[in-house]
């Protein structure tokens, strides 16, 4: 759950590759809870050989300092230096909220585990979102170091798929006023993470009850927020269709001819801004896939066995999620493999996205012949899969 917790120092982390937004609302949550103090650690000079690290309250900077990189990665440097400072705050007391502001292409939930692996409770994790911002960081396949937001030499990931994580880890989400915003980006924000709580950063209440300071402290649970995410008991958006946008929930009990499905992975990864899920192909049966796209492009990973595949007594090992999760799709003969892919997107073609869907099935002949014959199919995915 949330660490042994050290109730004299409440964490709440507040991150976003939209740095205007989550200064704002930063800045928010220094005005409206006096005393607090915040924690960042600036990864633009990482190229340099250091992490930059401030602690400030609403008067100002309080101290400042330089960590070393640790392995060439800002991000272990980080994770390093964030611990010892909380500790630092905890043991001088008085502090009623550290607030942890990640860097902009740190994601939140590496952070979470550091902090609560530290000891220390967690009361809140917030990504801040300018909602007009939303479908153009979804589309930005471009890579982070191109942007000079990449958090270490190695680092390979897109604007596309960061933005994407951090908005759907966070239970909160601090929207921005933002004039450009219009009904179409608040509906997508809203159909991306159904169930996130949306909090205007809004004005000040130097009583400490604003929404966002309110937020900030209504507790997180680190576990929880994991099995949220993970590919097979992931808590994935619903069908919607509103302003213009529209999530497809695709469900199918057939696995994926692996040649079909891979001749379609470009039309599939474009036809939508977001899309994810779990999915099953005919020639690897026993094997959870993640679909993951944002931006123009497709991460398609083993997830490890489905529960189906594995011996009973291997069930005690699994956590209860994953097992209630897999009961809720159980079927006599296939167990718990399935197909459940999300698309969300402005302008989604649901009709022409279904149809293509299901043309990368077996057909009737071909699931007839039996999972013998399925595993002697061509295995189209070994390269994607580096297997």
């Amino acid at each position: 759950m949330s660490g042994h917790g050290r109730p004299d120092l409440p964490v709440v982390i507040v991150g976003g590759l939209h740095a205007d937004a989550r200064r704002a609302a930063v800045a928010r949550l220094l005005a409206d809870v006096p005393g607090s103090v915040v924690l960042h650690h600036d990864l633009a000079t990482a190229a340099a050989g250091t992490v930059v690290r401030t602690v400030r309250d609403a008067t100002g900077v309080l101290s400042a300092g330089e960590a070393p990189l640790v392995n060439d990665c800002a991000c272990c440097a980080l994770r390093e230096d964030l611990v010892p400072e909380l500790e630092r705050l905890a043991r001088a007391g008085g502090t009623p909220l550290a607030v942890v502001e990640l860097w902009d292409s740190v994601e939140p939930k590496a952070m979470a585990e550091v902090v609560t692996a530290g000891g220390f409770t967690i009361t809140g994790v917030i990504t801040a979102v300018d909602p007009a911002l939303v479908l153009p960081y979804l589309g930005n396949g471009d890579d982070l170091a191109e942007g000079g937001l990449a958090a270490a030499a190695t680092d390979q990931r897109t604007v596309a798929d960061t933005f994407a994580r951090q908005l759907e880890y966070a239970p909160v989400l601090a929207l921005a006023d933002s004039p450009e915003a219009d009904d179409e980006d608040r509906e997508l924000l809203a159909q991306l993470h159904p169930t996130a709580r949306r909090v205007p950063i809004g004005h000040g209440d130097p009583a400490g009850s604003s929404p966002l300071a309110r937020a900030a402290r209504a507790g997180f649970d680190v576990e929880a927020a994991a099995a949220a995410q993970h590919p097979a008991c992931a808590l994935l958006p619903a069908e919607a269709d509103a302003h213009g946008v529209a999530t497809l929930v695709w469900h199918s009990r057939r696995p994926f001819h692996p040649e079909r499905l891979y001749a379609a992975l470009e039309d599939l990864t474009c036809a939508a801004a977001r899309s994810r899920g779990r999915f099953w192909l005919a020639d690897k049966a026993d094997t959870l896939l993640h679909w993951d796209a944002a931006g123009g492009a497709l991460c398609v990973e083993s997830a490890g066995p489905w529960l189906a595949s594995l011996p009973d007594a291997a069930w005690e090992m699994v956590p209860p999620v994953r097992r209630a999760a897999a009961a809720l799709d159980w079927h006599p003969e296939h167990g718990d493999r399935c197909q459940h892919l999300v698309f969300t997107s402005p302008g989604l073609d649901r009709d022409g996205l279904e149809r293509l869907l299901e043309s990368c099935l077996l057909t009737d002949a071909e699931y007839a012949a039996g999972r013998a014959a399925w595993e002697r199919l061509p295995s189209a995915f070994d390269t994607l899969l580096e297997v």
